[in-house]
């Protein structure tokens, strides 16, 4: 199936790069990549791709976006994404410490509670979006995304205070994702924990499961019920392997970084790099509610309170082409025959076969139902604002 301009329209625009079979290359191709401790393990599967994404050699699909997108949305979907970063950041001053880094308000937190947040510089453009982690009173563990895991802890260095130590635990951490549906039953079948009790943004610090230590959390980047598993790198095949036979008699499949990027865009989950960025505000990416405002002083605290007291000038909004076309990252958008803004993340989508993208355009045109243009390969085509996100799953 393809759009009027001839792409394949389940292609997020992430991965317009090269991309290569693994079990059909040569051993030294793309070797300057990092790579995951489970790359070894992707062999096994005939139809695995790998890119290059942010440096790290990582499979965009193992047996197809749409059936991998598909899995995840009606059974479940086993991702690795040890690509991201984890920092563990400690001492008696590690509360106050995140509190001035980050936007919502840590105090909340309580051991084995989880927090979605973002840091920002001082003009209210984002450094990163992340998950804060309790471990203790005193501990807490940072997941960043891995393309800012450097400049993240650089960041987070720079405005370190006393009683506060930072520790980047990335390399021997290894982080896998199970989505969907059918996710709780499949984890309850390779651990004793009490996993159906365990609500979203909660996690246990200390569990088996498959017989290796893990940190189990209720969390996710797919719009779906699920888990992510944070373990020692060198456990990291023996969990996969022990999830994917658990998960047989359930429909589970490795699902890639492609059908990722589709799930989080239907959910409207903001991607580093598109969605968010040194030069957009959480505010304008329709992150309010994880910005507290009314809580003590946090790096970009003026400049977002000014930002909200004067008015926004751009909104994230949802787009729905009219016109045939599929709007990709970067492509202009306009009305009243000028540039309003441009598309953030678009594609077909796959769970509703509508050609969908968000965009970040002038507030004043931000109201569904707004009529606007997207211009593509030279040709502007006729698209309408509608509410986002397009999918949520049924509770």
């Amino acid at each position: 199936m393809r759009d009027a301009a001839g792409e394949r329209p389940y292609l997020p625009v992430l991965f317009h790069v090269f991309a290569n079979d693994v079990n059909n290359r040569g051993e030294d191709e793309m070797t300057t990549l990092k790579r995951t401790p489970l790359f070894p393990l992707y062999s096994r599967y005939e139809g695995a791709r790998c890119i290059d994404f942010g440096g790290w050699e990582l499979p965009v699909q193992f047996t197809g976006i749409q059936k991998e997108h598909d899995a995840v949305r009606k059974q479940a979907g086993l991702f690795d994404v040890s690509h991201m970063g984890e920092f563990i950041v400690s001492g008696p001053s590690a509360e106050a410490f995140l509190q001035h880094m980050t936007t919502n308000d840590v105090s909340r937190l309580a051991d084995g509670r989880v927090q979605y947040t973002l840091m920002c510089n001082p003009d209210g453009g984002v450094v990163d979006d992340l998950l804060v982690y309790r471990l203790a009173a005193d501990r807490y563990m940072l997941v960043v995304n891995a393309s800012n895991i450097a400049k993240d802890f650089d960041w987070l260095q720079s405005h370190r205070i006393d009683g506060v130590t930072l520790q980047d635990v990335s390399d021997d951490t290894a982080l896998l994702a199970l989505q969907g549906p059918n996710a709780a039953d499949i984890l309850a079948r390779t651990t004793d924990a009490a996993i159906d009790t365990l609500a979203p943004f909660h996690f246990l610090p200390q569990v088996l499961v498959c017989g290796v230590p893990a940190i189990v959390s209720r969390t996710g980047y797919t719009g779906e019920d699920g888990f992510e598993l944070y373990v020692a790198a060198a456990d990291a095949q023996t969990l996969w392997l022990g999830l994917m036979e658990a998960g047989a008699p359930f429909r589970l499949i490795p699902a890639g970084l492609g059908a990722r990027d589709t799930l989080r865009f239907e959910a409207k989950l903001p991607l580093y790099g598109q969605e968010l960025s040194s030069s957009i505000t959480p505010l304008e990416a329709g992150l309010g509610m994880f910005v507290k405002l009314g809580k003590e002083a946090f790096i970009g605290r003026e400049a977002l309170l000014k930002q909200q007291e004067q008015g926004l000038p751009r909104k994230l909004v949802g787009i729905e082409m009219i016109d045939r076309g599929i709007p990709r990252s970067h492509y202009p958008v306009l009305a009243d025959g000028r540039t309003i803004g441009e598309v953030t993340t678009g594609t077909q989508s796959p769970s509703l076969k509508r050609n969908l993208g968000l965009a970040l355009i002038e507030a004043a045109y931000a109201q569904p139902g707004t009529e606007v243009w997207v211009e593509i390969r030279g040709k502007q085509l006729k698209a309408e604002v509608v509410k986002a996100p397009f999918y949520k799953r049924s509770k």
